[in-house]
């Protein structure tokens, strides 16, 4: 059966079942991450996990599309069945509560839950009811994120979001699961990451829609943040026992040397990836150094759109997986210059923790406003294989090993630092790079799907109940 949780328990090594498990993992006595309230969890998104994306009403979404265009996704892979969240869910959250998470951040997909017309569609929201109280019955604290890329195509058909419009109809959205999911969710986040929604979907293409020009990316970020500003109050009103924030991906940006061009091109970098979002939300205006990379890109923001964006968080996502040693152009932006003989991820990306602290504590001198923080995704690719029943993940044990000390020292440098997420709690379709690159601390056989936990979930696990009985 597709829901038999039986199966999960399966999966744990006798090692974990009889506390013999050999432990490279467990914080410092004086660790922060001790504390009985810092919240320890894992996270998903709803197109990367799900599938099903033809069930019980669901509309195609940009990425049903992206995906099923030849040569945008690798192996031509799609979301089309992904993890078989959708009908696997109960043996999921099974899974979840037997490693001990204490928290799950998921996304609800926006073209499951409301038609072209902006009603609702009721077995979707069953779907995510289901979940959810699920997860409550389980006293696992949930943080739902309404937007995880998965546009409805319909809307992207009327312009996306270059369209004002579309900021208008998430605001719609949120209305509608806020009223109907009230009482179950503990963290709204209104969007994940707006800076690979703007850029990597309108600035490159290389994600969905595919569109590639500097001025759609502007233009693209002015809409989602809008959309983000006039979902707030929506949220607080219809839910107002529940935490309102956003989700931001966080770039380290290093300069190649002492030179001046090379330390304003570090600068720059920063300024693209990390101000360019933060900056609105927290200061009410874009950087203006932005318009320097990008000359005659600025948006168009009509009265009042800058109030609306900077309305007060009650806690603010950070999603952090690498730094990037830059260079100066020449001109007036940066290029990347990849550093030899550093670890490197499946992705290639530099494993990097002291980038995470050292940005936390900057955001604290930057913004005197700076809201709770929570670190909603952090975490690792690699190529795991399932040998003898199990998945010896040694690089990620050391890798989350790495980056939560990093945490921890930002906490101990004055951070409000309330809860980290593993990214993922299970390998999933990972964008353009399809089903080839595994961050979950959960090993899937895309074949079968069948759930095979790796020895850093249970490491994870393991530190779990041990903090659990010293309270």
């Amino acid at each position: 059966m597709a829901n038999d949780a039986s199966a999960v328990f399966d999966t744990l090594s006798p090692a974990f079942s009889n506390g013999s498990l050999t432990d490279p993992f467990t914080p410092p006595a004086d660790s922060s991450l001790w504390r009985k309230n810092f919240l320890l969890g894992a996270a998903t998104a709803s197109y990367q996990i799900e599938g099903a994306v033809n069930e019980d009403g669901r509309l195609p979404s940009i990425w049903d599309t992206f995906s099923a265009t030849p040569g945008n996704v690798l192996a031509g892979d799609t979301g089309a069945v992904a993890c078989d969240h959708y009908h696997r869910w109960e043996a999921d959250v099974e899974m979840l509560a037997s490693l001990g998470l204490e928290g799950y951040r998921l996304s609800i997909a926006w073209p499951r839950v409301m038609g072209a017309a902006g009603l609702p569609n009721r077995k979707g929201l069953d779907f995510y009811k289901r979940l959810l109280s699920r997860l409550k019955e389980k006293g696992i604290t949930t943080s739902v994120t309404l937007y995880h890329w998965d546009l409805p195509q319909h809307l992207e058909d009327r312009g996306g979001w270059l369209n004002r419009d579309t900021a208008y109809r998430f605001a719609d959205y949120a209305d509608l699961m806020s009223r109907e999911l009230a009482g179950t969710v503990d963290a709204w986040a209104t969007l994940n990451e707006p800076w690979c929604s703007a850029y990597l979907g309108y600035g490159n293409g290389h994600h969905a829609p595919g569109l590639a020009n500097d001025r759609f990316a502007t233009q693209a970020m002015h809409h989602l943040l809008l959309a983000h500003g006039l979902a707030i109050p929506v949220l607080r009103a219809n839910d107002p026992a529940s935490q309102k924030g956003i989700v931001a991906n966080i770039g380290r940006g290093t300069p190649n040397s002492d030179s001046a061009a090379d330390q304003r091109a570090a600068h720059l970098f920063e300024v693209q990836h990390n101000a360019w979002i933060l900056d609105p939300l927290l200061k009410g205006a874009y950087p203006q150094d932005l318009f320097e990379l990008w000359p005659g890109t600025e948006p168009l923001v009509l009265d009042g759109d800058m109030q609306t964006i900077s309305a007060p968080l009650d806690f603010l996502g950070i999603n952090y997986y690498f730094r990037t040693n830059v260079a100066s152009d020449g001109a007036h932006g940066f290029r990347d210059v990849p550093l030899e003989g550093v670890e490197r991820t499946q992705m290639g990306w530099e494993v990097y923790p002291d980038g995470l602290r050292d940005l936390l504590t900057g955001f604290k001198r930057t913004y005197h406003n700076l809201p709770p923080i929570y670190i909603t995704e952090n975490g690792m690719a690699s190529d795991d294989k399932v040998i003898d029943g199990h998945v010896d993940d040694t690089q990620r044990i050391s890798f989350l090993k790495r980056h939560l000390a990093a945490v921890d020292q930002a906490i101990k440098a004055g951070v409000d630092i309330r809860g980290y997420f593993l990214w993922s709690l299970m390998d999933n379709f990972e964008w353009a790079f399809g089903y080839e690159r595994r961050f979950g601390v959960v090993h899937i056989d895309y074949s079968t799907q069948k759930r095979t936990v790796k020895r850093s979930a249970e490491l994870v696990a393991k530190f779990l109940k041990e903090r659990k009985a010293r309270v």
